[in-house]
């Protein structure tokens, strides 16, 4: 299970520190990556994260920077002194924002991952019609993933229903995470473009964002397990040194 515990991350979407505590202490060891999104660094700050960096823990910062180039890199280097493993920038912030964020990382932590989002999982085709973006959303993922790679970003954030074609377009060297992961039965929630943890693996994603069903489960840890046997089962290469 080891390789499958790098793959899983686990979402702590909640509003306090002690709700996510009370997460982690009850996941135990069945992972050892963590997101912080904005609902709870905008509640806690950044001593949720240092606490979890602390505990032994990964931290995925996920706040999406997407602003001018100067604002985005003064951001990432103070994600990157708190010592968080993944953070996000929005691929949509264009190449010069994408290349300032990448260049502040690695200042600071050559190891940070740097991965840009690429269209949310809460759009589908007609939401980027509206939006001006004609075309499919896969269309845009690729455009977006392959400016990010330019840009030297460490990988992409996106659907897995996407996955396999950036893997087939864009080739096997970097990191895809997948957010929308839900195992089969469970409910869609917000999200739109959902897949089960197999299907995301099998599908070529390097790590998959699993929230909800994990932090809502009476046992979060059983199925957490249950979770990363899925992975296990799907998986036919171990993770890269992305």
């Amino acid at each position: 299970m080891s390789d499958a515990r790098q793959r899983l991350i686990i979402a702590l979407d909640v509003s306090s520190a002690a709700a996510a505590h009370k997460i982690v202490a009850a996941v135990g060891e069945s992972a050892s990556t963590y997101k912080v999104g904005m609902q709870l660094y905008t509640a806690e700050g950044p001593q949720v994260v240092r606490d979890l960096i602390a505990s032994g823990r990964r931290v995925f910062l996920d706040l999406k920077y997407h602003d001018i180039p100067n604002t985005v890199a003064a951001a990432v280097r103070e994600a990157a002194q708190l010592g968080v493993s993944m953070l996000t920038v929005h691929a949509s912030g264009g190449g010069a924002m994408l290349r300032a964020a990448t260049d502040a990382a690695r200042k600071v932590n050559p190891a940070l991952m740097v991965l840009a989002v690429t269209v949310l999982t809460s759009l589908d085709d007609s939401d980027l019609d509206r939006l001006g973006v004609h075309g499919r959303v896969v269309d845009q993922v690729l455009r977006l993933g392959a400016l990010a790679l330019a840009s030297g970003c460490h990988g992409v954030v996106t659907s897995a229903r996407e996955a396999s074609e950036l893997r087939h377009e864009l080739g096997s060297d970097f990191a895809i995470v997948t957010p929308g992961v839900r195992p089969a039965g469970a409910g869609y929630g917000d999200q739109v473009r959902v897949v089960t943890p197999a299907e995301a693996i099998a599908a070529g994603a390097s790590h998959i964002v699993v929230g909800r069903p994990i932090t809502g489960a009476e046992d979060p840890a059983a199925e957490a397990r249950e979770i990363l046997g899925e992975i296990s089962r799907a998986s036919v290469q171990p993770v890269a040194n992305y």
